[in-house]
Formats: structure tokens, sequence, C-alpha cells
């Protein structure tokens, strides 16, 4: 069973759908359980029946209603129903009752997409996007460097508006619209944004996209600068390697700039933190319990001067970096506050047809216990980019006010 977790998936598998008496058919249980898994610990087959406890009777007895839903489909549904996607449907539906928007179902086809984007290649239009649960709005975060996307004119800030005719995008529907615009090579699909309140409908090419996460360089006063884009694929040891070669040219500080940075593996941020600390905390998780699980940081570190670029769209394991280095690294934050989303999903594989689940589990705390859901992490150095700024920069323009901003302040910390 895969499972990871993201800064942040066990439906109970096929949740044993029995009926109101406590002996079914073997035949029955066999089409329930088809691998022949027991279908309860302690169940007792006696020829074509098998008897099972009470406790698991009552538990199973909670199923009833579902049962009854697919018999009536299946006798007086007007057309023939498909049971797998019902008992897909069910799934999605168990988990979206918990309320929580970062908890849900993926389908077979969805969950083998999410493993796709973690690799960093696929078919596609070439956007990232980061959807706001509070707007609903799903907002451009990148745009890939010769992608089709940039090739006719899309820019970070644009809002996705429309998926074809008729998918209008919001952050509940996000993945369907994703699936849409991914899909074979060479094919068209229509994309409509938001820019400034105005329409703007684009006709893009689908092409094979490959998933830049990091880009660095050497700023003037030998100022070093590593954008890091999202925590996935192998993120951290990209990062490992640019910072090796920004040493090799004799940096004398490091802006690390996590604007736009929605998030993923909590183990790379853990991983990229102990490039620049000590042995020590670098932060913890507590359950609904209170049970606290520790992420560690190991002796040894890169011994710079730190200055981190956050935005409202910094957010997941950006801010638990963030608030490692603010905590213990003397790194100096830039910015405005963050997006604030302090809490931890498990990403799991669920049942046997390669469906999965995610589900948050946990929040998450900076090593001096400060919490970050719902608050983001404060910036020692507030600068708000300007109305009429670009939405767009290339890399290392100081132009952009909160890049020229980290650059004064690294400048200030190295006596300059």
């Amino acid at each position: 069973m895969k499972k990871k977790c993201l800064l942040v998936l066990s439906l109970l598998t096929a949740v044993c759908l029995l009926t109101a008496c406590s002996s079914l058919p073997l035949t029955t249980l066999h089409s329930m359980f088809p691998d022949g898994d027991a279908p309860a610990a302690g169940a007792v087959v006696d020829g074509d029946s098998v008897v099972i406890s009470k406790a698991d009777y009552e538990r199973y007895r909670k199923f009833d209603t579902l049962i009854e839903i697919m018999d009536t489909v299946d006798q007086r549904f007007y057309e023939e129903a498909d049971e797998e996607t019902m008992l897909q449907g069910a799934a999605a539906g168990l988990l979206d009752a918990l309320g929580d928007p970062y908890t849900f179902y993926y389908s077979p086809e969805e969950f083998a997409k999410l493993w796709e984007d973690d690799e960093g290649h696929y078919v596609g239009i070439g956007v990232m996007i980061q959807a706001s649960y509070v707007t609903g709005l799903c907002t451009i975060t990148r745009v890939f460097k010769g992608g089709p996307a940039e090739e006719v004119g899309v820019q970070k800030g644009d809002i996705l508006y429309r998926v074809g005719e008729d998918l209008y995008v919001n952050a509940e529907n996000l993945n369907e619209a994703v699936s849409i615009m991914r899909g074979q090579e060479g094919t068209n699909v229509d994309v409509t944004f938001l820019r400034k309140g105005e329409e703007l409908t684009f006709t893009i090419t689908r092409r094979g996209v490959t998933v830049n996460r990091i880009e660095s360089g050497v700023l003037e006063n030998d100022i070093g600068y590593i954008c890091l884009y999202e925590f996935a694929g192998d993120s951290d040891i990209e990062f490992k390697q640019a910072l090796d070669e920004l040493m090799e040219k004799n940096i004398r500080s490091l802006i690390i700039d996590l604007r736009g940075n929605g998030g993923g593996w909590v183990d790379q941020a853990v991983s990229i933190g102990d490039l620049f600390l000590d042995s020590g905390v670098m932060c913890y998780m507590e359950d609904k319990n209170g049970q606290r699980k520790y992420y560690y940081t190991t002796e040894g570190k890169v011994d710079l001067p730190l200055t981190i670029l956050v935005d409202d769209n910094t957010a997941s394991a950006s801010e638990i970096l963030t608030g490692a280095l603010q905590d213990r690294a003397g790194a100096t934050v830039v910015g405005v506050q963050s997006f604030g989303k302090g809490i931890v999903q498990q990403v799991q594989t669920v049942g046997k047809d390669g469906a999965g689940m995610q589900m948050t589990i946990e929040q998450y705390f900076t090593p001096n216990g400060h919490a970050v859901h719902k608050v983001g992490i404060t910036p020692d150095v507030v600068c708000e980019m300007p109305e009429d700024a670009p939405t767009m920069y290339e890399f290392g323009d100081l132009s952009d006010a909160q890049l020229n901003k980290a650059y004064e302040t690294a400048l200030e910390k190295i006596g300059k």
C-alpha cells in the first residue's frame, strides 16, 4: 500500500455491505470479496453460509440503506447502472460528508494522475494551479516555460474560469477541469481565464510537459537566489544540487523564494530544512488525541544568512520550512502573511482497483510551538506588491518589488 504525508487515502475498503441477517450465502460473500479475503475476523464458514459475530453483524447493518438504494436502482432505474461507479460515488460521499475540503476520494484514474503529477511529466497545457477553498477561485501560479499555455499568452495570476464550453471551474471541481485539460498529445482544448475582470479564451494544443521545480542563480553582490515552486518529485535533491552549485560560486547570502508554493510532501520540507539546521526539532504534528510526532534535523549545516520570500499563496510544506528556518536559523521572512494551511493530509491507496483517498490527520507547529493553520507565517519585513505590478517577472528581475526588498534585506545581513 502506498502511503505518504502531504502538507501536508482507506475508505474501509469496499465497506462490506451485508444485509440484515447474520449469515449469507457463500456466493454472495464471494461477490463482495472476490479475492477470497475473509469478510471479518473470526468469521466461520459453514457450507454455503458464513457466520459472523454479533458485533460485525451490527456494524454491517449500518450499510443497509446503501444496499436498499443499490437494489432499487437495479430494479427500477430506467437505464442499466454501473455498480462500480455507484460504489465509487458512495466512497466519495463518505469522505465529502466530513466537511473538510482537503479530505476526498480519488478514482483510479485520478489517483494515477496524482502520481503522474508528482513525477513531473505529463501531457497537458503547462500551468500550475492553486485552488482557494475560501474564495473557490483557481489561480494560475506558474506558466511553464516553453509550454503550450505560455505560447498562447496565459499569464501567472490569471484565474482559471472555464474549461470547454460548460465546465465553470472552482476549487471543488478543479480535478475534473485538470482531467479535461490533460489528454492526447496534439489535440486541442478551449480554456477561458479571467484577467482583471476580462474573459480570455485560448485554444491550446496539448503536448508533453516537463515541470521544472527549481530555478537558481546569483544576484549582484554574491547573493544566491533559489526559487522553489513545489515540494514534489525530487525537489529536495534538486534543491541541494542548486545550493551546492551556488556555494561553489562563493555566495555570501541566500534568498529562498517560496511565493506561490502551495506545498507538497512533508519529508521534502524536512530534508531541505536539514541543510540549514543543526540537530533539533524541525516541526511537530499533533493529532486529535493530542499525540505528537516530531520531525528532527541532524548535525551539520550550511552556514549562510537566509532570507525567505513568502506571499499569500505560500502554504503547507512551504510554511513548515519557513517556520523552522525563522525559528531556528535566524532567517528573515519578507513579504506578506502566508496562506495558513497548517494541517497534514495522508494519501494512500484504497481497495484493489487503484483508487485512493486523501485525509487530514494532523495539524503541525513550528519548532517554537507556533500554530500555522488559519494563521500563517508572519513576515519579519512586510512588503506588498504594488497594485500595478506585472503578473510575471523574468527570473531574478529586481524590479520585482518583493524580490528587491529581499535582496536589500540580504545585503543588510552581510553588512552591505
